[in-house]
């Protein structure tokens, strides 16, 4: 696919440069500030809508709704029920059953004779009046046209060509380059404005958020580390093995309690007696040791050296 070329530019005249030039400087220098109070009160202003603005805008939605809405909706039901009821049911009711039939029987009749006796002449009449007088009003109609072509729109077409044309276009090329100007100027602001947030930028980095991060890493980042590691893990650690040994103890205990229940179901029915529960011996990864183990004897190094 071809790329459509831009259409090539009229040539310039010297009036046309002689405009440019005075007019990109005048408008440069009046819209850059403006472009950069723009530029920060747009920025002010959007802070401030999704703070601020956006929120309260969803709460107050939400107040109206509930508070207004909602009852004004249901009192419109109400009111379109008792309206729909005690009015349109009876005119309804009235019209069909009484102004229909009053109409159709006591209106029509009179009104088609005086139209057929008295309004279709009259009519003929005035039309035929009416014929005439057209005449008259258009013969008189060309004369005042042809009068009112001659003695104005000739002159004013004259004063158009030689006077308006010539003036509307030197207005239309200082506008044309006054607008041209008020486009570059703008663009050409926003570079500044945007030179401008990025220095604004570096120094707030420079002077807050360096030193900020010096005062993390330098300071707060080893103390948040030691306690982490000096108080909170053995802290944590702790808590695990105490919650370990209070869900042995817990197993311990219900264990116990349901052989006293067995053995006291079993005294009060009777039955064969229980056989002791074999208690699982202390292994390595234990830190208990059962209450039925015997300890393994004990040997001394030096016995065994010896």
């Amino acid at each position: 696919m071809e790329l459509q070329q831009p259409p090539p530019r009229q040539p310039e005249g010297c009036l046309t440069a002689a405009i440019r030039i005075p007019v990109r400087i005048v408008v440069l220098v009046l819209v850059v500030p403006i472009r950069l109070i723009w530029d920060a009160v747009a920025a002010t202003a959007r802070a401030t809508y999704r703070a601020v603005l956006r929120p309260l805008g969803r709460a107050l939605k939400w107040l109206g709704h509930t508070l207004i809405v909602v009852p004004l909706t249901f009192l419109g039901h109400c009111l379109a029920w008792l309206v729909r009821t005690l009015v349109v049911v009876p005119l309804t009711w009235l019209w069909q059953w009484v102004v229909v039939p009053v109409w159709r029987y006591a209106a029509v009749v009179p009104v088609l004779w005086l139209y057929r006796h008295l309004f279709t002449p009259l009519g003929h009449a005035v039309a035929w009046v009416a014929r005439g007088v057209g005449a008259v009003v258009s013969v008189i109609g060309t004369a005042l046209v042809r009068v009112g072509l001659i003695l104005f729109v000739v002159p004013l077409g004259w004063f158009y060509r030689r006077v308006l044309t010539p003036v509307g276009h030197v207005i239309a090329v200082v506008a044309r380059e006054v607008a041209d100007a008020f486009g570059h100027a703008w663009r050409i602001a926003g570079q500044i404005s945007r030179a401008v947030g990025r220095g604004l930028k570096w120094l707030g980095w420079q002077l807050v958020g360096r030193p900020v991060r010096w005062v993390w890493r330098t300071v707060c980042a080893p103390v948040v580390h030691w306690v982490r590691d000096a108080v909170w893990a053995p802290v944590k650690r702790a808590a695990v093995e105490a919650g370990r040994t209070a869900r042995e103890a817990l197993a311990s205990v219900r264990e116990t309690v349901r052989q006293a229940r067995a053995d006291a179901w079993r005294a009060l029915v009777g039955g064969p007696p229980r056989e002791p529960t074999p208690h699982p011996a202390r292994t390595l990864g234990s830190t208990t040791t059962a209450s039925g183990a015997v300890p393994a004897p004990e040997i001394s190094l030096r016995k065994t050296e010896g």
